[in-house]
């Protein structure tokens, strides 16, 4: 117990490996809202980064706190699942402050989307696996983009600006 209450600024993590998976997850945020931002949507760079990085440095605490509390003791119950389960509840409210409902539509539904996602995204360069962080930015981009255009080419709907748009 008097472990939790020494102040430390030490990591088990190099400060490296820190930094390489913050900015990873910044950068997948950057791609991902960028989108959305393009689109002039209530939350754009900023806040699909600040979502991946704040789910991050989540992660990070989980993994440090298993090497500092939870390795060799059986009274200390430490399971980086609940911060899975902990961030993805808090991203989901996060994201569904972003959809609105009204005059018969609901709006929002693809930002809220990309939201959750950039919180899975930062979970996953928090937890270090960079490669599947970014396959998720990868198809996320494949789904924002060209998904987009055939919408409009397939369905008639229309980008911002230019009539009456759903999302």
């Amino acid at each position: 117990m008097d472990d939790l209450l020494t102040l430390s600024f030490d990591s088990q993590m190099p400060l490296g490996v820190l930094a390489v998976r913050l900015i990873a997850a910044s950068v997948a945020g950057l791609i991902v809202g960028f989108e959305r931002e393009v689109r002039n949507r209530p939350a754009g760079l900023r806040t699909h980064m600040l979502t991946a990085l704040a789910s991050a440095v989540f992660m990070l605490i989980s993994i440090e706190m298993i090497h500092s509390f939870g390795s060799n003791d059986d009274t200390t119950q430490l399971d980086p699942t609940r911060v899975v389960q902990a961030v993805t509840a808090g991203v989901a409210f996060l994201a569904a402050g972003t959809i609105i409902h009204g005059s018969g539509s609901v709006r929002g539904l693809t930002t809220g989307a990309s939201i959750w996602l950039a919180g899975a995204i930062g979970l996953a360069c928090g937890a270090g696996y960079l490669r599947l962080a970014f396959l998720a930015v990868l198809f996320s981009v494949l789904i924002l983009l060209p998904i987009r255009m055939l919408e409009t080419h397939l369905f008639g709907k229309q980008p911002i600006g230019e009539g009456k748009d759903d999302e």
